[in-house]
């Protein structure tokens, strides 16, 4: 996983570009996340699945902490020149473990 996130950091160096479905996720009124928790996720966070064979391209999801440390999951897709955010969520506790880390 520490491929991927070399990838990731490398990529959000040069800039991070925010999709539709992303903004439009990140805007729906029970999530409300800022780009501010995305960010936070994108430097401090974990990768904690790799999906290289994504159509998309090699993509991956990011576990981290938000706002009031809420847990909040970025999927992102580095690319040469920016890093694409593809969505974001609140993870359920009832799909993930204490740390929203692994799958149930």
């Amino acid at each position: 996983m520490n491929d991927i996130l070399e990838l990731v950091h490398t990529a959000a160096s040069r800039e991070i570009l925010y999709l539709p479905h992303a903004l439009r996720q990140m805007a729906r009124p029970q999530r409300r996340i800022r780009r501010v928790e995305i960010e936070a996720v994108v430097w401090k966070g974990t990768a904690i699945e790799d999906y290289p064979d994504d159509v998309r391209g090699h993509s991956c999801l990011m576990s981290g902490v938000g706002q009031n440390a809420r847990p909040v999951h970025v999927v992102c897709a580095p690319k040469a020149e920016y890093l694409a955010i593809i969505t974001a969520y609140l993870p359920a506790p009832e799909r993930w473990d204490a740390e929203f880390r692994r799958r149930r």
